[in-house]
This record gives structure tokens, sequence and C-alpha cells, in this order.
């Protein structure tokens, strides 16, 4: 079950964090991967990793997510090398964070535009690569924090362009199935990733996630992989429109 072999994945945000396990949990699979970022050096260091350890076919696209026309190239490109895409990971994102009444126009409309609007475009973009196949695996990733509130941190606009990818998912999955296209979303808590390793390690976070994440702790690298494997294999071909938290519990008190 869950053999990706052959399969061509395309994964945003690859150049570090989730997006980078991410990638790895698809080419031990065996899929071919399409793996996109800003940061072009990284995406070639981890083609390099993959294709030493999976044998697998990577192509690194540099590629700025806000930007259709970085994001309509891309496409050909992985149309063009592969002939199709048969999964897309939307996992590319990034925050300036406040709170409702100190946020300004200019940190609102950037989160917007990079955890919510890139999904779109994204999703527009290989949706029609998808659809002349008749076949395809969308998986956005969004965040406990699109479920619920939190008094931890003030990220207002990350709260609302999360919970707009939960209900993005379900009205995509809605329109494409009858295009044998199906759109879930993954709702990751607290992980484990190069940047917030060390502030998930520090007392105040350890004593915070004891008392609200129901498991005690924040999830570890590969903790993540079997919901984005499932989700993109053709076993889950009857699931659309799913949202599935990963968080620990958080969500579930």
């Amino acid at each position: 079950m869950f053999n990706l072999e052959n399969r061509i994945a395309v994964v945003t945000g690859a150049s570090s964090g989730l997006g980078q396990q991410i990638a790895r949990a698809l080419a031990k699979q065996g899929a071919n991967l399409v793996i996109m970022a800003r940061r072009f050096e990284r995406l070639e260091a981890l083609k390099t990793e993959i294709e030493q350890d999976y044998h697998v076919q990577v192509l690194p696209v540099k590629c700025d997510v806000t930007s259709s026309a970085d994001i309509d190239a891309a496409a050909q490109t992985a149309a063009d090398i592969f002939g199709r895409v048969d999964i897309l990971i939307n996992c590319a994102g990034a925050s300036k964070d406040a709170g409702v009444l100190e946020m300004t126009d200019e940190q609102w409309d950037f989160t917007i535009a990079t955890d919510e609007t890139s999904v779109f475009k994204m999703t527009r973009a290989f949706g029609k690569v998808m659809k002349q196949r008749n076949y395809g695996r969308i998986i956005n990733i969004s965040s406990m924090y699109g479920l619920v509130g939190n008094t931890k941190i003030p990220t207002i606009a990350y709260h609302a362009s999360k919970g707009a990818v939960v209900n993005f998912t379900r009205a995509t999955a809605a329109e494409l199935a009858q295009f044998g296209i199906t759109c879930n979303c993954i709702c990751p808590g607290y992980f484990e990733t190069e940047l917030t390793k060390a502030v998930l390690d520090t007392p105040d976070f350890q004593n915070f996630a004891q008392q609200m994440v129901p498991m005690g702790r924040y999830g570890k690298e590969g903790e993540l992989n079997a919901a984005i494997v499932f989700l993109a294999s053709e076993e889950a071909s009857y699931v659309t429109g799913a949202i599935i938290p990963v968080d620990g519990g958080y969500t579930s008190i």
C-alpha cells in the first residue's frame, strides 16, 4: 500500500522545514519531485541529497508563490519535463505576527498573500495540468491555528489565512471531484523544524505544551509523513474535502 512510484509530486516551500520533510517522505515512497522555493541553492542541495538517498528524479524550480507569472511558468516546466503532475503539496508560507488591534495593512497583506492567495494560485495552475489526465491529489498544509484561536501568540492574519485554506480545501474538493482530483487539508500543530526547535525546547514552551497539548509535547520530524503519504496515495481515492489535524490533540480540547 501507499506506493508512489512513478508519481510526479510538486512540493512548495521545499527549501526548509515541513516542506523539506514532506519532499523526503514522498521520495521515500518512490515519487519523482518538483521542489519549489525562492532559495534555489537550497533546492539544489536537497535535490542532490534526495536523489542519492532515494534514487528518484528531482527537479528544483525557483518560484515565488505570490507571483502568478512564476507559478504559471513552474507549472508549464513541470508539464513539459514530466508530462503530467499527480500530486500537489501547498506547503509554502510565512507570516508577520501582530494582534488585531496592532496589525498594519502591510503585515496583513503580506500574510494573506503568502499563506492564502498562494494556495489559490498554485491550485489554479497545477489543477489545470491535473485536469488534462483526470487525476490528481492536492494536499494543502494549513495549521491547527486555522481551526481555533489562541491566547499565546497574537497572529490574527495567520489565523485568518489558515482558516481560509481550510474552507478553500472544501470548496476545491467539491469543484474538482468531477475531474478525478481530490483536495484535502492537513492542520499541523507545533512541529520541530530547523527554525522552531530552539523555541520549542525552551522551559516556557515545555510548560505550555504540558498544559495545552494532550500528548504533552511538540511533533517530531517524520510524524506528519503518514498523513501526507496516505492522502497522496491511490488508496485515498475516496477521501476528499477532509481536514485532518496532526497536532497531538491540541484542537480536541
